[in-house]
């Protein structure tokens, strides 16, 4: 590791460290001024009506019950889903499902909404079974029960396929001493899969309350009335309809001090926090027979893995399959291409955003870490997460305040949207980014060093054919996140020219199903396509000459 750090000390100057202080002074500059500028908004600010006041208390503990409730569900039930999918490397549809578990981190909230409610609404495709089973009819979709099943459906696929990489990532010599020792399934648990799970289980569980606590479309569309309302909510409601932006204050502080306090305790366990799946190796335990693969244990992985398929297929093929016939109407329409055209365009924007600033972060704290400076290099990449810890309405409405004597014209609000989806999707693509800088071949730096390439040649020749596809990876993400963002467009949309979110949450309020469901179709074809594109166009390196095979006369050669 020293070696690394000596060898990298000078791949392009001081270009990393001044590029991570612009991007650290950025990111911190944005983030603590939009919580500033609301706090001074709000003189008088009162916290004990968080418990004084009988509303505000309601909000808050509900807050927490269906955050705890989600958390509880989709980190338990995603433990199974991994130990399933691991523990049965081949079978049809394993490659179709993982995939789909990818997705689902970035499939739009309205579509899966939609999905949810073909489904599982009082007229969904569930209904019937529902009341043969209870003889009451469904309605377990809104409240608390729904809340918990939408956030479920979201972060179950993504908690079980980080501890699938978990997983996977275990020595592939201590998969061999199960097979031959025949380990039960009981010794195993305890030998191998729950050490590999509970080193991220810290961080996997704090992510996954952050994203439940801090949820919006999912509680304002299923919550059902006042009883279910979330901070997150309070604070839109606030904002848009009250202009109470003391009270916005208050509930933004309330969250920002119960993050922080978890991520605090989650990180102090140790470890990166792990918000997307990355190329993980491929899985170990295929090349050995395990002796609990058999008995109870095929009946407990056929019902995980048919668990979490029913789970997430049939809302995504109910949306198609509603959708598909208001296509050819919808398509003649004046607002939908113009829609599209304008979601990707801020898509693209908030992505290219995203990963500039990830790759200055990670620079410039490798800079510093070559350098001894652990604790600085520390500070400067825990910027990036900063998103997490501080709702998306509450850095809008701040930027708002702060930059209102400067803003002008009706695309403001559209550049406000485009800088906090880049925030938003900082943290994924600086999780995509992480391990590739780190995963630099030493021998190959060390080649560099003794021939003096330096600066610009060696990012070329040695940096940017291995940072080729993560970078794809993390612009397809970051894209894809920002495509399907309703939280801050709902905040500072315009009616008139909106985005495709925003014209499918118009089409929902106005009771027109099929052009809804049409647009939700064209939504998330757009979502599938952007990320399989963009993530497509970066998967193959070009070839250079040292790429190739070396001949056997040559693996002999010594670097003068």
């Amino acid at each position: 590791m020293a070696q690394r750090q000596q060898l990298s000390a000078r791949p392009l100057g001081r270009v990393p460290l001044l590029g991570g202080l612009v991007a650290f002074v950025l990111v911190m500059g944005l983030g603590l001024g939009s919580l500033g500028a609301l706090l001074w908004q709000a003189p008088g600010l009162d916290v004990a009506q968080l418990w004084q006041e009988p509303y505000l208390a309601g909000v808050l503990r509900f807050t927490l019950w269906q955050a705890g409730l989600s958390t509880l569900f989709s980190v338990g039930l995603g433990v199974p889903v991994a130990i399933a999918l691991a523990r049965r490397p081949r079978f049809w549809g394993r490659g179709f499902l993982l995939r789909v578990m990818e997705l689902s981190l970035v499939i739009p909230t309205l579509i899966a909404l939609f999905g949810l409610v073909a489904v599982h609404g009082r007229q969904g495709v569930a209904a019937p079974l529902w009341k043969w089973l209870t003889g009451s009819p469904s309605g377990y979709l809104y409240g608390l029960s729904g809340i918990v099943l939408a956030h479920v459906f979201y972060n179950l696929p993504l908690a079980a396929r980080l501890m699938l990489q978990a997983l996977e990532r275990s020595p592939d010599a201590h998969w061999r001493l199960t097979a031959q020792l025949g380990l039960s399934r009981g010794a195993i648990w305890r030998t191998l899969e729950w050490p590999a799970i509970r080193r991220v289980l810290p961080q996997l569980a704090a992510l996954v309350f952050t994203l439940c606590f801090t949820s919006f479309a999912i509680v304002m569309t299923l919550g059902g009335g006042p009883g279910s309302s979330t901070l997150e909510v309070a604070l839109y409601q606030a904002l848009k309809f009250d202009n109470d932006v003391a009270l916005a204050a208050l509930l933004a502080l309330a969250q920002l001090v119960v993050c922080l306090g978890l991520w605090g305790v989650a990180l102090a366990q140790g470890g990166t926090p792990s918000l997307v799946a990355g190329d993980a190796p491929a899985p170990l335990t295929a090349k050995w027979r395990r002796r609990d693969m058999y008995g109870l244990s095929r009946l407990t992985d056929s019902l995980s893995i048919g668990g979490l398929a029913l789970l997430l297929l049939p809302p995504l093929v109910a949306v198609v399959a509603a959708g598909v016939a208001g296509l050819p109407d919808i398509m003649t329409q004046q607002r939908l291409w113009p829609a599209s055209l304008r979601s990707l365009v801020m898509a693209l924007c908030a992505g290219l955003g995203a990963v500039l600033l990830a790759l200055a972060l990670l620079g410039g704290s490798g800079w510093l870490r070559a350098r001894g400076r652990h604790g600085v290099a520390g500070v400067m990449e825990g910027s990036g997460q900063l998103i997490l810890v501080l709702p998306a309405l509450v850095m809008g409405t701040g930027l708002f305040l702060l930059l209102r004597p400067s803003l002008g014209g009706g695309l403001d609000g559209y550049a406000l949207v485009v800088l906090v989806n880049a925030l938003m999707a900082l943290p994924f693509a600086m999780q995509v980014l992480r391990g590739a800088l780190l995963a630099l071949p030493l021998a190959q730096w060390r080649v560099a060093e003794q021939l003096g390439i330096h600066g610009w040649a060696r990012f070329r020749w040695l940096v940017w054919p291995r940072l080729r596809r993560p970078l794809g990876l993390a612009l397809a993400y970051a894209m894809t996140l920002s495509l399907g963002d309703f939280s801050v467009i709902a905040l500072f949309g315009s009616p008139t020219a909106p985005t495709l979110p925003m014209l499918l949450y118009q089409e929902l309020g106005g009771y027109r199903w099929q052009s809804a469901a049409a647009t939700a179709v064209v939504l998330l074809f757009w979502v599938v396509a952007t990320f399989t594109v963009v993530s497509a166009l970066t998967r193959r390196a070009p070839r250079y000459p040292w790429h190739r095979q070396p001949s056997p006369e040559s693996r002999h050669a010594v670097v003068p």
